[in-house]
């Protein structure tokens, strides 16, 4: 029997479920895998319509000869498994070895950086596509990167993302994680570290009051403009309107550099676990869509010339599972524009993701 074409690898998890549930919506069979059958079996009876999917549970050990063979003769995984720095690699090289597309949902910029620098060229070589950053916090603003550059007269990228979220258990595991890592942004096509331990007042349209943002990671806008030849500059920032959290985030971050930095690797991992456990111990209930709303902006910056984008929608962790399934849905279909290390626009084109997010959730476009 033939293999079912989607692998979901985290499948029990909070955005593995959303995943989930928009491959059914497109009708696509999956494989919904993982390291326990029983977690997944459960999680799934809580997928709206999930009766009617065509999926199979697969428990399956985190290694990469097990998820080579389970990855052999399907097409695509979309990784849900991380902090990615620490479970990433695994299912990277698996997707490699099989020869199937891979993408996920970190905005992890050092564990990028290695599976840029390790596997591009293997994706290439295969025709594949290896795109991170495939959810709500980064293809948003993809989108809107790709329409401010149209012209070729920006050379200046300033992006930001506001989302009125809760963050979920593994989001919050990812960012204590990438405390460890310097964020990173492009100035003058050199890649340079923010401060660490300090948030920005970050002016979003739409908003009265300013937001406290942070680099989260540095993001992904300024590792797809790193060799752009249209761009010398782009920094990205992330608020959430929970200004509490994040003056909390912060001064956790400094309280690392301080504090937990000087440790060994292995008391720094667990004492990062610890907090982050502390934060959101567990899974954050269903969005609302009238309350979890996203706004994402580009600023494209060109001597004499200013554009903006902004992009306003909502439920950001369903958009993550729209953009996933959507990706899957066209890869299942047509090759990709480019392979190797691309972002998911890079990849099947920006007009192609924003399609995907018009399919299933309220979406307002502004250009300027």
């Amino acid at each position: 029997m033939a293999k079912k074409p989607v692998v979901v690898y985290g499948a029990s998890g909070y955005t593995g479920k959303l995943i989930c549930e928009f491959l059914r919506e497109y009708q696509i069979p999956f494989i919904a895998a993982g390291r326990s059958r029983a977690r997944i079996e459960e999680a799934l009876l809580t997928v709206p319509g999930i009766e009617t999917a065509d999926y199979e549970v697969v428990e399956v050990e985190h290694s990469v000869a097990a998820l080579t063979e389970l990855l052999s003769g399907c097409e695509v995984i979309c990784n849900t498994v991380g902090p990615f720095e620490y479970f990433g690699e695994v299912a990277v090289e698996a997707a490699a070895k099989a020869g199937v597309h891979y993408m996920d949902t970190t905005g992890e910029q050092s564990f990028m950086i290695e599976m840029r620098n390790k596997f591009h060229e293997a994706f290439k070589a295969n025709g594949k596509i290896l795109a991170p950053s495939t959810a709500y916090m980064y293809t948003p603003l993809d989108i809107a990167m790709n329409l401010v550059l149209e012209d070729g007269s920006i050379d200046t990228i300033e992006a930001g993302c506001l989302a009125a979220g809760v963050p979920t258990y593994g989001s919050t595991q990812t960012i204590f994680a990438m405390f460890k890592a310097d964020h990173l942004y492009l100035e003058n096509n050199k890649m340079l570290p923010w401060e660490k331990g300090r948030g920005f007042e970050m002016a979003v349209p739409g908003k009265m009051m300013t937001q406290l943002a942070h680099p989260w990671g540095g993001g992904s806008v300024p590792m797809w403009l790193e060799h752009d030849h249209r761009v010398h500059s782009a920094r990205q920032l992330t608020a959430f309107t929970n200004r509490t959290m994040y003056e909390q985030l912060i001064a956790l971050q400094k309280h690392y550099e301080d504090n937990i930095k000087p440790l060994p690797l292995d008391q720094q991992e667990a004492a990062l676990k610890e907090i982050a456990e502390g934060m959101q111990p567990g899974m954050p209930p269903r969005e609302n869509r009238t309350v979890q709303r996203t706004t994402d902006f580009v600023h494209g910056i060109g001597t004499g010339v200013r554009k903006t984008c902004v992009i306003h929608t909502a439920a950001p962790y369903q958009l993550t599972g729209v953009v996933q399934a959507g990706l899957a849905s066209y890869l299942l279909s047509e090759a990709p524009r480019k392979t190797g290390f691309v972002s998911s626009c890079q990849a099947v084109g920006h007009e192609v993701m924003l399609g995907a997010i018009k399919k299933f959730l309220p979406i307002q476009v502004d250009m300027y």
